[in-house]
């Protein structure tokens, strides 16, 4: 058992996320997503979880693990052209994942997930919260207007606003 990541989950409370993540962030987030899904018909999605219940850091889960669950109960797999894409990052962890659905499969491969994770990453590491997760849906955006074209208007199927857990 990692007592350190114990720690770190018991340690970071919602408060302390919304500090590097404060409601101008937030809304920075949820208009950056609404803008870019205006140029494409994909749909993005962004959570912050804080920290996991004690009972899940015991028990092992990582943040893969939890984001595919929050893919899932968050309906990011269910879009009409199955092109939700998730933006998931555990804040006790330092952890940020990027799941996509199926309909992306032959379009971007895993690599390139990776390479827009390592800018968020990045950016997050210098405390630059804001503009990593400005820059990751910029890149997301930016391919999904060259796999998904836009549609018609209003075919908006996710939430923009970023869930905070």
């Amino acid at each position: 058992m990692d007592l350190s990541r114990v720690w770190r989950h018991l340690a970071t409370t919602r408060r302390r996320a919304l500090r590097d993540f404060p409601p101008a962030t937030l809304a920075a987030i949820e208009h950056a997503i609404r803008d870019s899904e205006t140029t494409h018909s994909a749909e993005i999605r962004f959570v912050l979880e804080p920290a996991l219940a004690l009972s899940a850091v015991l028990g092992g889960v990582t943040s893969r693990q939890r984001a595919h669950e929050l893919f899932a109960t968050l309906g990011v797999w269910d879009t009409a052209e199955n092109n939700g894409v998730l933006v998931y990052l555990l804040h006790a962890d330092r952890d940020l994942e990027i799941l996509a659905d199926r309909g992306w499969a032959e379009r971007v491969d895993a690599a390139r997930w990776q390479e827009i994770c390592a800018l968020g990453e990045a950016a997050f590491r210098a405390g630059r919260f804001e503009a990593g997760a400005l820059a990751m849906i910029g890149s997301i955006g930016e391919l999904a207007r060259r796999c998904f074209p836009a549609r018609d208007a209003g075919s908006d199927e996710l939430p923009d606003r970023p869930l905070v857990l």
